[in-house]
């Protein structure tokens, strides 16, 4: 019954496995206040403690699970590779690392009527050791699920952009128990943040998807971008835009992503650099090491990136 149908046990596990993790943290006083306790802060935020182990059991839990029962020990072991495919060509690297601090800067910019600040000295310190802890955190808690799990058998059954538009609402849906929290903005948020930040899933999921595409599949460059933009958000924004506050902000998040989807789909006709031909194996039909075929177009496709 599971092998039969992958994606829908992985998207219920996922879902089910980090929201029944984080009621605790929904009913405590760091959300509704139903229990009287109070997660402790760890390095400056609740998180931590209220957050990630939910994260951890929920999207790389899930996708962990989901691969050993549909494609065996074979499958781990391709999953497993994936999660460390850093072979890519160097301007993937500047593409990934630049190009949302360089699109969060114009959004900021326009949004905020053009009144930026320099970021302090602590912002700029600390932005590099708060990416890398993303990476471990939120990077890795998430896309091996989404991204490593779910996408590639998403294209294998629809169009590539299609696949985008179904994997990026499920995606925003998987976050919602958290705007109960002070993840979210709690109490004083508005009913409109998880709206808005369901439309930046949405579209950045376009971006990250082509990214994902575009790299031969590289999990750790898409790593980079979801946590550089999570960096840049709680580092830099509010720093450098003092006036846009946690529903403006979302807005023009998903404002600016929404360009960069609609630049991508129109530049790539809705391909999203989508190669029919997998790098390591066949989403849905097992998980099986790569042919020879497969192993020839992989090495091609790096050396063109490269």
């Amino acid at each position: 019954m599971v092998r039969a149908r992958p994606l829908t046990y992985f998207f219920l596990l996922a879902n089910g496995l980090s929201w029944v993790a984080w009621l605790p943290y929904i009913l405590s006083q760091n959300g509704l206040g139903v229990w009287d306790h109070r997660f402790p802060a760890i390095l400056g935020t609740t998180q931590v403690l209220g957050v990630l182990p939910g994260a951890y059991l929920g999207p790389i839990g899930a996708a962990f699970v989901m691969t050993a029962l549909v494609d065996g020990r074979t499958g781990l072991r391709a999953w497993t590779r994936r999660l460390w495919r850093w072979r890519v060509g160097g301007r993937w690297y500047a593409i990934t690392l630049l190009s949302v601090p360089a699109g969060m800067l114009l959004t900021g910019l326009a949004f905020s009527g053009g009144q930026v600040a320099a970021p302090s000295a602590a912002a700029l310190t600390a932005f590099v050791p708060m990416l890398l802890f993303q990476m471990i955190t939120t990077g890795l808690a998430e896309e091996p699920g989404w991204r490593d799990f779910a996408l590639p058998r998403l294209q294998s059954r629809f169009s590539p952009l299609r696949a985008a538009f179904v994997l990026g609402p499920l995606w925003g849906v998987w976050h919602l128990p958290l705007f109960l929290t002070e993840w979210g903005g709690y109490p004083e948020a508005s009913w409109t943040r998880p709206l808005a930040f369901l439309t930046f899933c949405v579209a950045f999921n376009i971006v990250m998807s082509w990214v994902f595409n575009r790299t031969g599949q590289s999990l750790p460059l898409s790593m980079l971008m979801h946590v550089g933009v999570n960096t840049f958000a709680s580092v830099m924004w509010s720093e450098m835009f003092p006036g846009l506050d946690g529903e403006l902000a979302l807005v023009a998040m998903g404002t600016g992503a929404s360009v960069a989807a609609a630049v991508i789909v129109v530049a790539t006709r809705g391909r999203l650099g989508h190669d029919p031909l997998p790098p390591f194996f066949s989403p849905g039909h097992g998980g099986t090491e790569p042919s020879d075929r497969q192993t020839g177009a992989d090495r091609a496709r790096t050396t063109i990136d490269s």
